[in-house]
């Protein structure tokens, strides 16, 4: 099964071109983002560590309920890198154990492609475990506007500390085996997505194969050893700029 990586920054249309792949080409979606809110609901060892790490920083961390304020949460820690830092190192275990369990689920189910969408990719190196990756981008002027229409909370400081706090579209398109710009219309988007997906997908021969062990492994193991060594020279060309 073709393990497809999307990913892009905050306000780029990332769920835009997830539900068209999940909705017209009926590809099963692997959300980090809707796992990242279940792994913290209360009762979570995640959420444990979370309001023990964080409640005497953050006053209104928790609502009335018990759940955590998401948003007190999210503003403090995008104007504070440490604690961004600890957060991401308290919920990013429990969320990859769930996405492997999604995956596997998929795997046994038979499915040709399954999509691993997530915001941090390539940060938190899941790249490697991908067939193919995929990345969202558009200006950072568009981008600015539409996460603060998506979310008028939010000061125009505070979203400039969100966008700043993630990778930048030039690393995302110099990691990414395909680029999706959405500068323009849901059409052309479209019509980009189309593209993609046609020089994407795995013959079913191919998929019959991967479920024979000998040559399952061996695909797996060259994905995996193809990603670490394009990020091995990604680092060295880096060191050397």
């Amino acid at each position: 099964m073709l393990v497809v990586g999307l990913t892009g920054g905050i306000a780029c249309g990332k769920s835009t071109v997830s539900r068209r792949l999940r909705d017209k080409y009926k590809l099963p979606i692997v959300d980090a983002d809707k796992i990242a809110r279940q792994v913290v609901e209360p009762g979570q060892n995640a959420y444990d560590q979370i309001v023990l790490y964080f409640k005497d920083k953050i006053p209104n961390l928790l609502l009335e309920d018990g759940h955590l304020n998401r948003e007190a949460l999210g503003k403090w820690v995008f104007s504070h890198k440490e604690d961004l830092q600890a957060l991401n190192g308290i919920t990013h275990p429990a969320i990859r154990y769930a996405m492997f369990k999604e995956i596997g689920y998929y795997y046994l189910k038979g499915y040709r492609m399954c999509v691993l969408d997530v915001p941090l990719l390539f940060e938190g190196n899941l790249d490697s475990i991908c067939g193919v990756t995929v990345s969202v981008i558009c200006t950072q002027e568009l981008q600015l506007e539409r996460l603060m229409t998506r979310n008028p909370e939010l000061s125009e400081e505070d979203a400039k500390n969100r966008l700043n706090s993630q990778m930048s579209a030039e690393e995302r398109m110099a990691r990414s085996d395909y680029i999706l710009q959405n500068n323009s219309t849901l059409v052309d988007l479209y019509e980009q997505i189309e593209s993609v997906v046609k020089k994407i997908q795995p013959s079913k021969l191919r998929t019959v194969l991967e479920y024979f062990p000998p040559f399952g492994a061996v695909s797996a193991s060259s994905i995996v050893m193809s990603r670490l060594l394009m990020k091995k020279l990604q680092n060295k060309k880096s060191s050397a700029v």
